[in-house]
C-alpha cells in the first residue's frame, strides 16, 4: 500500500507540473515561438577588403574573387548579399620565383566551352614586366579539380606591359581586352582589344580602343590611366565596355564608357564612341572615394542587373587593400545605355538582389 501511495502521489505531482508548464501567469496557453521576419536588405561594403572585385554566376552559385597579391582565391555563395559568410578557397599559389611570381592582380574567372579559366596579371617583382597569364580547370566545379597553368596571353607582335585582362564573346567570336602600354616605358595606360583563337590564344594584332584623353581621365599624373575594361551587353545585345580612368591612387578614379555602334566591328576603333563624361564617380557623402574596377552580374532570378565595384571609405586612401567591394543595382536609359547612378552610402540598407 505504501508503494501504491507513493506512485499515486508522484503521478499527481507530474500531472500538476505539466499542466502548469502549459500556462502562463495569466492562466492562458503560452503561444508558439514567433519566427523573426526574413532579412530583406544588406549594407555595403560586402567585405572589409577586396580590391579589383570580380564575380560570375554558374548554376546556383556565385563565384567571387579579388586581388590577393600572391595567390588566387575563390569565394562561393548562393547569395551575393551574404558574401561575408561565404567560404574561401585558395585555388592557385604563385611560385616563389619567375615571371609570374609576384604582384598577382585582378584575377577573373570565366566559364568557356565547358572549362574554367582564370586570367590574371603578374610579374617577377619588377612592374615593367607585368603580363597577362591564364590557368585552366576542366572540372565542372572550379573549387574542385586541378588548375593547370596555360601560359602568357599576349599579342605576339606586341608583347608589352599588360594588366586587367578580360574576355568576352560576341557572335561566337572571343575577344581579349586589357590595359597596356604602347611602348616599354610607363607614362600612359591604354585599353586594347584583340581576337582570340581559343580561350588561351590571342590570334591577331592588338587594336587601341581608348587612351586617357579627357581631363577626368588624367588625375594623378604623370601617368595617365585607362584600365580595368569590362564588357557589358544590354537586352538587345548591344556591346559596351566600362573602364576605370585616372590613377587609382586618387579619389578621382572613376568609370568611363565605350559604346560599340550597332552592328559595328569590335576590332575597328572607329566603331567605338567614348562618353564625354564619366558614368560613375566618387561621392563623398556616401563615403565612396575612387569607385572603379567593376564587374557585372544578374540577380539570382535573372531579372535585375547589378554592378560590383571597389571604393575607399575615406579620402586619400589610394590603391591599398582598404579598397572594399560594394554592389548596387543599375538600370538602363531609353537609348539602351547603362545608368549606374551614384554610389550608395555605406552602412545604408539596400534591398537584396531579387530572388535572394
Amino acid at each position: 500500500m505504501r508503494s501504491s501511495s507513493r506512485y499515486l502521489w508522484w503521478l499527481f505531482i507530474v500531472t500538476v507540473a505539466l499542466s502548469c508548464g502549459k500556462e502562463n501567469n495569466g492562466g492562458g496557453t503560452i503561444p508558439p515561438p514567433v519566427t523573426p521576419p526574413a532579412v530583406t536588405t544588406f549594407t555595403n561594403p560586402l567585405l572589409s577588403s577586396g580590391p579589383d572585385p570580380w564575380v560570375i554566376k554558374k548554376d546556383s552559385f556565385y563565384y567571387y574573387t579579388h586581388t590577393l597579391g600572391n595567390r588566387i582565391g575563390l569565394w562561393r555563395t548562393k547569395k551575393m548579399s551574404d558574401l561575408k559568410n561565404a567560404p574561401t578557397f585558395t585555388v592557385w599559389l604563385a611560385p616563389p620565383t619567375g615571371s609570374y611570381s609576384h604582384n598577382v592582380w585582378a584575377p577573373e574567372l570565366h566559364y568557356i566551352n565547358n572549362k574554367w579559366y582564370i586570367y590574371f596579371a603578374a610579374d617577377d617583382g619588377n612592374n615593367p614586366n607585368h603580363r597577362m597569364y591564364v590557368i585552366e580547370n576542366t572540372s565542372a566545379d572550379p573549387i574542385a579539380g586541378t588548375w593547370v597553368f596555360k601560359g602568357k596571353v599576349a599579342d605576339s607582335n606586341a608583347d608589352k606591359w599588360a594588366i586587367d585582362g578580360s574576355v568576352f564573346d560576341l557572335n561566337g567570336q572571343l575577344y581579349f581586352i586589357w590595359s597596356g602600354w604602347q611602348g616599354d616605358t610607363d607614362g600612359r595606360q591604354d585599353i586594347y582589344i584583340a581576337p582570340m583563337a581559343d580561350p588561351v590564344t590571342v590570334s591577331g594584332n592588338r587594336v587601341l580602343l581608348s587612351s586617357p584623353s579627357n581631363d577626368w581621365e588624367k588625375f594623378g599624373g604623370p601617368t595617365f590611366v585607362n584600365e580595368g575594361p569590362e564588357a557589358l551587353k544590354n537586352a538587345s545585345g548591344r556591346l559596351f565596355i566600362t573602364y576605370s580612368a585616372s590613377g587609382c591612387w586618387t579619389d578621382n578614379y572613376c568609370l568611363g564608357l565605350l559604346s560599340l555602334k550597332p552592328g559595328g566591328n569590335p576590332l575597328s576603333s572607329a566603331d567605338w564612341t567614348k562618353n564625354a563624361t564619366p558614368v560613375f564617380t566618387q561621392n563623398a557623402a556616401s563615403m565612396a572615394y575612387g569607385p572603379g574596377h567593376n564587374s557585372f552580374f544578374k540577380s539570382l532570378d535573372g531579372t535585375e542587373d547589378w554592378i560590383l565595384y571597389h571604393a575607399n571609405s575615406s579620402s586619400g586612401q589610394g590603391c591599398g587593400d582598404v579598397r572594399n567591394p560594394r554592389m548596387q543595382q543599375f538600370t538602363w536609359n531609353a537609348d539602351g545605355t547603362p545608368n549606374f547612378g551614384s554610389p550608395v552610402k555605406i552602412n545604408t540598407s539596400i534591398q537584396k538582389p531579387s530572388g535572394e
